[in-house]
């Protein structure tokens, strides 16, 4: 019997994406107790299907969850979950499943004229305002 303790997963918290103060989606975040890694979920309000992956969504090492919203957009089609890397250039499935953006990262922020960013890290537990892109940290 192996005496090292079995990494466990236990919800963390959740951040609440609103959209001139009303709630239109949320990430849903865990945390492992051992190595303090998180795992995330989006949940766009009106969307009902499932995702095609079984288990907890996890994340390439040097890459952070960030949230992506577009400006140009309004509602649920405006903001995705994504696994955004600190610096380069950086690709992502767009709200529709099917377009790539690709957009540049400095310092785990987007920096274009379409889509800006923020961490889901720096947000737990907070409802953001995204029409405000001062409000997340």
């Amino acid at each position: 019997m192996s005496t090292v303790p079995e990494n466990k997963v236990v919800y963390f918290g959740v951040i609440n994406i609103n959209e001139n103060n009303k709630t239109i989606g949320a990430v849903d975040i865990w945390r492992n107790v051992i190595n303090k890694q998180l795992y995330c979920e989006e949940k766009r309000l009106g969307i009902l299907e499932i995702v095609d992956y079984i288990g907890m969504p996890s994340i390439p090492e040097g890459q952070e969850w960030a949230v992506a919203i577009n400006r140009n957009r309004n509602g649920k089609e405006r903001w995705k979950l994504i696994k955004l890397v600190k610096n380069g250039n950086f690709s992502f499935i767009d709200t529709d499943d099917e377009t790539t953006v690709n957009v540049n990262v400095v310092d785990f922020k987007i920096v274009d004229d379409d889509w800006w960013s923020f961490l889901v890290s720096k947000n737990i537990n907070k409802s953001i305002e995204i029409t405000n892109e001062e409000n997340p940290k």
